[in-house]
C-alpha cells in the first residue's frame, strides 16, 4: 500500500470538497507513491509526534488538524511548522490531514461523539446545502437522564479534566443532546432550534454561556478532548481497507491546554 492508497481510503469516507473554505485538509508533506507499512494517528502533528513516528518506523502520519494551515512562503526552519516539515522530508515521513471534511461527513467526528454517549435518531445539526447527510454537528435522543448525572458521564467518557457548563440552566432531565467537535459556539442557536436540552462542544465564549445558558445546558469539554475520537475514525477506515498495515495511536501527543 502507498501513501496515496491511505489518502484515497480516507477521502472516500470524508471527501475533500466537504472541507470549509478556510481549511487545508489533504496531503501536507511527502510523496504519494511511497510504500506504507505503518501509520501514526494523532490530533496535532508536533515535533514529539513526528519523532515518535520515526522511532516506530512509520512512513506516514495521519492527523485531524492540518500541520500547514496557512501557506508557507519559505522553508528555512525559522518556525516550528517549517522545522517539522523539513524533518519529515528528511526522514521520509508523509503527513496527511482530514479536518473539517471529517467533521462534516456522515459518521464523522460529531457522530463519533454521539455514539460514545449512546445517542439514537441522529441527524445533522447544520446540514450542508443540498446534502442532509453532510454538515457540522449532530443532534439525537438519549434515555432521559438527570442533568448532573449526564455531565459526570460526559466528563468520564471524554476524559475531561475541567468541564465548563451553564450552571444557570433550569434543565433537570436531558432527553435530547446536540454535539459538535471542536469550536462549536456558532451552532448554539442551531442546537436550541433543534430542541436540545444539552449541547456538548468546545471553546464556548463567556457571553454565549450568559446569553443562552438559561435555555439549555451548554457543556464545554475542551477542544482537544472533543476531537480525540477522530483517531478512532481514522483507525477504522485504514484497518478496514488495509488490515495488514500497522496503525499506532500516538503516545507522545499532548493537550496544549493544561488545567490545575
Amino acid at each position: 500500500m502507498t501513501v496515496y492508497d491511505i489518502a484515497s481510503a480516507i477521502e472516500a469516507f470524508a471527501p475533500l470538497p466537504l472541507q470549509e473554505s478556510y481549511d487545508n485538509a489533504g496531503m501536507q508533506v511527502g510523496r504519494g507513491d511511497r510504500n506504507v507499512n505503518a501509520v501514526m494517528l494523532c490530533l496535532d502533528v508536533t515535533a514529539e509526534v513526528l519523532e515518535e513516528a520515526i522511532r516506530r518506523q512509520c512512513e506516514m502520519i495521519v492527523s485531524h488538524h492540518p500541520l500547514i494551515f496557512h501557506g508557507l512562503k519559505s522553508l528555512t526552519g525559522a518556525d516550528e511548522t517549517q522545522r517539522i516539515v523539513m524533518r519529515a522530508l528528511e526522514a521520509g515521513v508523509a503527513i496527511y490531514s482530514a479536518h473539517t471534511n471529517l467533521d462534516s461527513t456522515w459518521n464523522g467526528v460529531s457522530h463519533e461523539m454521539a455514539h460514545i454517549l449512546g445517542l439514537s435518531d441522529i441527524s445533522v445539526l447544520e446540514p450542508a446545502e443540498g446534502n442532509p447527510r453532510a454538515g457540522l454537528g449532530v443532534v439525537g435522543s438519549i434515555t432521559p437522564t438527570p442533568k448532573l448525572e449526564l455531565l459526570r458521564r460526559i466528563k468520564e467518557k471524554f476524559n475531561v479534566g475541567c468541564l465548563r457548563y451553564s450552571s444557570q440552566s433550569s434543565t433537570l432531565v436531558v432527553k435530547r443532546v446536540a454535539l459538535c467537535g471542536g469550536s462549536g459556539g456558532s451552532l448554539i442557536r442551531r442546537a436550541l432550534d433543534a430542541g436540545a436540552d444539552l449541547y456538548v462542544t468546545a471553546d464556548v465564549k463567556y457571553h454565549d454561556f450568559a446569553t443562552y445558558g438559561q435555555r439549555m445546558v451548554i457543556a464545554d469539554i475542551g477542544h482537544y478532548e472533543s476531537e480525540l475520537c477522530s483517531m478512532r475514525i481514522f483507525s477504522r477506515i485504514i484497518r478496514g481497507r488495509y488490515p495488514d498495515i500497522v496503525v499506532y495511536f500516538s503516545d507522545d501527543q499532548r493537550n496544549p491546554v493544561g488545567v490545575m
